[in-house]
């Protein structure tokens, strides 16, 4: 469990084993957090002045779509995760008196991956995931909360996994080498994605090829289905925001 406390007033602590509890039944985890900061939040502050910190909620492996993944794709919104991550979120941050919010929410939108670099200590891979060092690329942030509590974590620092790979075969293995040390080409990855939709082997059969040659993590790879139904929700939404733009 992760060592994070609330402060409800000085020289008080209490563990939130609860708020644990209740993610876990959906297959969600607390995934670290970090008292607010009136330069770096301003954003935060700005809809939330009571804001004392900002804990994030994530899945890692493919525990959410053991646990969830049937109600998620019984749902009949466009973007079924992010409805389902709402109305599952919502509830429990009330509980802890708290509110919350979404990446998926913009634009603008929130910075998520500068949360998770204070909350985590995760760093950017070369295929721009953020990289764990236990759970490789397989893992992800669904939610912030932001509490009117103060909270008390251990600072944490972790290797960048990537310092130590020389040989960097996610930039390698992408079939139509979507992936460079110039960026990502989101394009030229939904194009291939849709060609090979009836190929077992290609990355809408498996999952992205380019995140699975990476070594790091490999016991938390998501199951074949969970990647399928991920891979599925991307290429959707880049094609309607072709649509949009087009």
């Amino acid at each position: 469990m992760l060592d994070l406390r609330l402060r409800l007033r000085p020289g008080v602590r209490v563990p939130i084993s609860e708020l644990n509890d209740a993610l876990a039944r959906y297959g969600l985890r607390l995934r670290g957090g970090f008292a607010t900061d009136s330069e770096v939040d301003r954003d935060v502050l700005a809809e939330a002045p009571w804001a004392r910190a900002v804990i994030l909620v994530g899945n890692v492996g493919s525990e959410l779509w053991d646990r969830s993944g049937a109600e998620i794709t019984a749902m009949t919104d466009p973007d079924p995760l992010d409805q389902w991550t709402r109305q599952t979120i919502d509830p429990i941050a009330r509980s802890v008196d708290g509110t919350a919010l979404y990446p998926f929410d913009g634009p603008p939108y929130w910075p998520f991956q500068r949360w998770a670099e204070r909350a985590e200590g995760v760093r950017s891979s070369p295929i721009g995931i953020q990289i764990h060092p236990e759970y490789g690329l397989w893992h992800a942030y669904r939610a912030a909360i932001l509490l009117r509590n103060t909270i008390h974590q251990p600072r944490r620092e972790h290797a960048h996994p990537c310092d130590a790979c020389v040989d960097r075969p996610c930039l390698t293995h992408c079939p139509v080498n979507a992936f460079s040390v110039d960026g990502y080409d989101v394009d030229r990855c939904v194009d291939y994605v849709v060609a090979a939709q009836h190929d077992s082997r290609s990355c809408s059969g498996v999952g992205c090829l380019a995140r699975l040659a990476c070594p790091v993590g490999a016991d938390w790879r998501y199951q074949a289905d969970h990647a399928r139904f991920h891979m599925k929700a991307f290429v959707k939404a880049r094609l309607r925001a072709r649509e949009r733009n087009s």
